[in-house]
């Protein structure tokens, strides 16, 4: 298809309207593009459903939650619908376990749920007895949209919930660590959950925790490096430190051989120094390393994050990377894969090509950052027959989007004589990937969060906002020049809001080619039923539903909340909404897609004096806010989302 350019006028910046009006265009053409291919575009997944029967429903069925009903003191959600809630900051890991103290106990809180509820995802039990008997077989990279799940479990898995961040006055209910039992407590209060679940009936259905597969993996964890930079000099310390611990665990993947790829985010504000006459690398400040960090204070009594000991010069360099789990082997070691670079990474959402290579995308969350694409280097099968991680061989891409609607994947190898010249190997290059990507002309975008892949193969990236973009020249973000001018891509200026950007790849998943246009403008949608602002958390299902979660200040007296979106009319609805301060993200449905999951995060930010959902008290009476899992089911017992 022949996609029509982007108008511009004399400041040359394109006009709103005519922007719209374009991607509606571009938007008819690509319906009757999948109307004519859908049959191979969609036989993976439509092989196992029944033909339909009767009239066709509308794709969005629920009745709307109104705005009017979005912005009260407790979550509410459509009437078609139901929730409970679930697995709260400082509960029991497993029955048995410790329960919830304030401020927190180190020891307890290592065997108890995390805070900072974020990305998240459920693994289904194969068949009653076997979590990984089937795994390496299953056709599809999402497992229950395939023929050969029809055993998977819907009402026993193991759920892995990443814990994104809680601040000291949340945490600890004062500024700063006073003691090292302290800083202990604040890191074991972050990482992941490894949770098995199940569904128990009487006396009415309510998910509890089970004994068996429950673990955390924090700050203090035991870790692995694999991949180009494993072993390189740039992740050794003068120390000889093991590699310990993962933080700042924001949005994740899944992988069709059963595993979890958890996302190290903002790891940077972790570490810091009080010696004066400490200043940053050029490499440190690109990834907004500084003194300061985000004041969590950790460096004064764990030396490993600080920043100014002779002994830890490259712990820093130890994070930002996806970290892969085994969820059914607690013996298993969480394994950073550094061939997928490391960056302040958002998600990993892993895709499986026509041709077998493993396609993983991730969007780097922060202003006029990338977003990127890895390719195994071979069929996934095939590499692990070898005993080879798919994972660990293969080729980083980041994405450069056109003002014609084109874009492409520019390989970040040291075939590049930009990249040849800068690195001096591989490992350099991945350690420093977002210099990488500098050099070789990706576009900066409006804050690159998550990345879905929906049924009919295009790709979906939410674009929270960025209140940076300007249109006079340039500023130094992070020890770079970045441009501040709005280009096709990233037109709005500011871009309060954001906006959901989506391409097709135009040469299958693994090739270096793509068609883009806008999905929705979210200061489109202010003053409607349909209004929502600061997209993030995304997931398609297989029949066309994109689900979006917000994160930021939502217009009309909204709290943030959860929405679905028709792929192909563009319809939207509301159907659940948070507390105030809170963020609604992490997603995950169970094989049936009868049960949904999704999290509160921060609510009250943290501020009891705002929330104190979900009003459980702590001892001599204090109720703290506290993350929690939500449980969403249609009351009719019928698919989430319809």
């Amino acid at each position: 298809m022949q996609d029509t350019p982007l108008p511009r006028h004399a400041d040359n910046q394109p006009n709103f309207s005519e922007i719209v009006q374009i991607n509606r265009q571009r938007r008819l053409l690509l319906q009757a593009g999948v109307a004519l291919t859908g049959t191979s575009l969609l036989g993976v997944w439509t092989a196992s459903l029944a033909a339909p029967s009767g009239p066709i429903l509308p794709l969005l069925g629920f009745t709307a939650l109104p705005v009017a009903q979005g912005g009260g003191l407790e979550p509410a959600i459509s009437v078609d619908y139901q929730f409970d809630i679930i697995l709260p900051w400082g509960d029991p890991l497993e029955p048995g376990g410790p329960s919830f103290q304030w401020p927190l106990d180190a020891g307890q809180q290592a065997r108890q749920i995390g805070i900072g509820h974020d990305g998240m995802w459920f693994f289904p039990f194969l068949d009653t007895h076997a979590a990984r008997q089937g795994w390496d077989d299953v056709d599809e990279v999402n497992p229950w949209q395939g023929r050969r799940m029809a055993s998977a479990d819907s009402q026993h898995g193991v759920l892995c919930l990443n814990h994104e961040f809680g601040t000291n006055a949340h945490v600890l209910g004062k500024s700063a660590p006073e003691s090292l039992e302290e800083v202990r407590a604040s890191q074991h209060a972050h990482g992941v959950s490894v949770i098995e679940l199940a569904c128990v009936s009487p006396p009415k259905p309510r998910w509890q925790t089970i004994k068996g597969l429950g673990r955390r993996i924090h700050v203090n964890s035991e870790v692995a490096f694999s991949g180009p930079a494993a072993g390189h000099r740039l992740l050794a310390n003068p120390a000889g430190n093991a590699p310990w611990g993962t933080v700042g665990n924001c949005a994740m993947g899944y992988t069709p051989w059963g595993t979890y790829l958890t996302c190290e985010e903002n790891f940077n504000g972790y570490f810091g120094t009080d010696h004066a006459e400490w200043t940053a690398t050029p490499e440190q400040a690109r990834y907004g390393i500084n003194a300061e960090g985000f004041n969590y204070y950790w460096h004064r009594f764990d030396k490993r994050f600080d920043l100014a000991h002779p002994n830890y010069v490259n712990e820093a360099n130890r994070f930002g990377w996806v970290v892969e789990i085994d969820p059914f082997d607690p013996a298993q070691t969480p394994v950073k894969r550094t061939a997928l670079g490391r960056k302040k990474n958002e998600s990993a959402t892993l895709h499986v090509a026509d041709n077998g290579q493993v396609v993983v995308y991730t969007g780097d969350d922060e202003r006029f950052e990338y977003i990127y694409k890895f390719v195994s280097a071979d069929d996934w099968r095939s590499m692990r027959r070898n005993g080879e991680s798919p994972l660990d061989r293969g080729t980083l891409h980041v994405a450069r989007f056109n003002d014609d609607g084109t874009g492409e994947w520019l390989p970040l190898t040291r075939a590049s004589p930009v990249l040849a010249q800068t690195f001096a190997d591989m490992g350099e290059l991945l350690i420093n990937a977002r210099r990488a990507a500098d050099r070789v002309g990706a576009t900066p975008m409006d804050r690159p969060e998550w990345i879905t892949v929906a049924n009919d193969g295009r790709v979906y990236a939410s674009l929270t906002n960025n209140s940076r973009r300007t249109h006079d020249g340039a500023q130094v973000i992070n020890d770079r020049a970045v441009s501040t001018a709005p280009d096709a891509a990233n037109p709005l200026v500011p871009n309060v809001d954001g906006h959901i950007i989506r391409w097709t790849e135009t040469q299958g998943h693994a090739g270096a080619r793509f068609t883009w246009d806008v999905f929705v403008f979210a200061q489109d949608t202010h003053g409607t039923e349909q209004s929502f602002a600061d997209p993030d958390g995304l997931w398609a299902d297989p029949d066309g539903r994109l689900f979006i979660e917000t994160d930021g200040g939502q217009k009309d007296g909204l709290n943030n909340q959860l929405l679905v979106a028709d792929t192909v009319t563009g319809e939207i609805k509301r159907l659940f909404s948070g507390v105030p301060g809170c963020e609604i993200t992490g997603m995950t449905v169970t094989p049936d897609r009868r049960t949904l999951f999704v999290n509160i995060q921060h609510p009250g930010d943290g501020d009891p004096a705002v929330s104190n959902f979900p009003k459980t008290n702590g001892p001599d009476g204090v109720t703290v806010p506290r993350d929690a899992t939500v449980v969403i089911t249609r009351k009719n017992g019928g698919i989430v989302g319809s």
